[in-house]
């Protein structure tokens, strides 16, 4: 599902007086922006023109996916507290205005944050030049808006501004600061210096700027650059990826039920590999239908064993994709272990279970693998794969261990961390991968697809 970014505000000079909204559609995982609109309409109060703006933002983002998540961020506590539930809308020229907004997406789509005004700077802008336009006795144009570049130079005065913060390797606020920092001082700085005025188009009595013309040319790319790089490192806004570019998004799914999954028996890499199910078997087809309706999937990889490529071959025939094999997915191999439950397996290498549970380099009874050495091979996967599928999303199709590593090793987190995750069967995870080396899991365990 996309995830936008909805900033809207809105004024009147008298209060009420000539009013003006203005409002803007940001891609929550780039920063970019990808559609503004405002209007000058007439004599209206400063609650009125905000609920008009709102409502516009809300409309061009349908336009744009209507099926997207939306996070709508004003400065007006008023309507933020009134749209959130919380307070009651009494007066009766904004209950038709709350009413339309909330019509536009269903309501879970939708979410509300108050914010500052010095971070609505962009919404603000563009209803000061609606207002403008009425007192000249025009409409906003497109064509005549600084209210993206002038956006675009406060978020870059603010992030050379703000101290950067200190962090172990990979930290992701301390990457994100650092790209912020860069991309502030450098192409941010040059924005000015590129013309991005594209032509406007007339969507409901308010003027509308949309799609490709919206944010390009050097000066788009810079505030998207610190827009997204902002967003990570200021988490009172939600975190968000540092954008250096489009991350490499693996979208991690479990393979189906086999006949040992529900017996919760050893099944790695060592062992009987087992087929599927024929529960297994329709928890992949649910998989496939659930992520053929999201169309995001742009290439699937899969372990070796039968179990996963089943799975995969099941939910490639409803992407249209083809499967290719990498043997750095598999499971770990548990030695002795393979086919025996928790318990047999402290009935039986007691010592060696202890060891295993206390020691990431300890090995299953047999000479069985690590998770050392699993999160060695994992490591060495991902590397590859994110180089392959740069800026692409990426089905992977793979086990337990492999899946719970690629979370632990992008939250930084503890060997230790694999024994508190729980990763059902055909579920889906994610984590996305950027250029920085920075990365954001997005999703864990999401089990959602396979309920009837």
């Amino acid at each position: 599902m996309r995830e936008f970014i909805v900033e809207a505000d809105g004024g009147s000079r008298g209060n009420p007086g000539p009013a003006g909204y203005g409002s803007v559609v940001i891609d929550a995982a780039t920063g970019q922006t990808l559609a503004e609109a405002a209007e000058y309409i007439g004599v209206a109060t400063n609650n009125v023109a905000e609920y008009r703006g709102l409502v516009a933002g809300l409309r061009a983002a349908h336009e744009l996916d209507p099926t997207a998540a939306v996070h709508v961020r004003m400065d007006s506590k008023l309507v933020i507290e009134q749209m959130s539930g919380r307070w009651k809308i009494k007066h009766p020229d904004m209950k038709p205005l709350a009413f339309e907004a909330s019509k536009v997406f269903p309501a879970p789509q939708v979410t509300y944050e108050w914010i500052p005004r010095e971070q609505n700077k962009h919404a603000d802008r563009l209803a000061n030049e609606a207002m403008d336009a009425g007192k000249r006795g025009e409409q906003w144009s497109a064509s005549g808006s600084t209210a993206e570049l002038e956006a675009a130079d406060a978020r870059a005065a603010r992030a050379v501004a703000e101290p950067e913060p200190a962090g172990p390797p990979g930290d992701a606020a301390a990457g994100a600061a650092r790209a912020r920092v860069a991309l502030a001082e450098g192409r941010a700085a040059d924005a000015g210096s590129s013309s991005r005025r594209g032509a406007a188009e007339s969507s409901g009595g308010g003027a509308v700027r949309s799609g490709a013309d919206v944010g390009s040319g050097v000066d788009g790319r810079a505030e998207a650059d610190v827009r997204a790089a902002r967003s990570v490192a200021a988490p009172a806004t939600g975190w968000g990826p540092a954008d250096m570019g489009a991350p490499a998004t693996f979208v991690l799914l479990r393979h189906g039920e086999t006949p040992l999954t529900p017996q919760k028996r050893f099944s790695g890499s060592g062992g009987t590999d087992p087929s599927l199910s024929d529960v297994g078997r329709e928890q992949a087809e649910r998989v496939g239908a659930a992520l053929a309706r999201r169309g995001t999937v742009q290439a699937v990889v899969a372990s070796p064993l039968t179990r996963t490529r089943e799975t995969a071959g099941i939910v490639a025939a409803h992407l249209g994709l083809d499967v290719t094999v990498d043997d750095g997915l598999r499971e770990t191999d548990f030695g002795a272990w393979e086919g025996l439950t928790f318990g047999e397996v402290r009935e039986r290498y007691a010592d060696d279970l202890n060891a295993w549970l206390a020691d990431p380099e300890a090995r299953p009874t047999g000479d069985g693998e690590s998770f050392a050495a699993t999160a060695t091979r994992i490591a060495a996967t991902r590397d590859k794969l994110v180089a392959a599928y740069a800026g692409r999303t990426v089905l992977l199709v793979s086990h337990v261990t492999p899946i719970k590593t690629f979370v632990r090793l992008a939250l930084g987190a503890p060997p230790e961390s694999l024994f508190r995750m729980e990763l059902s069967a055909a579920s889906l995870s994610a984590v996305a991968y950027y250029a920085d080396g920075n990365a954001s899991v997005r999703l864990f365990n999401d089990t959602s697809h396979l309920r009837p």
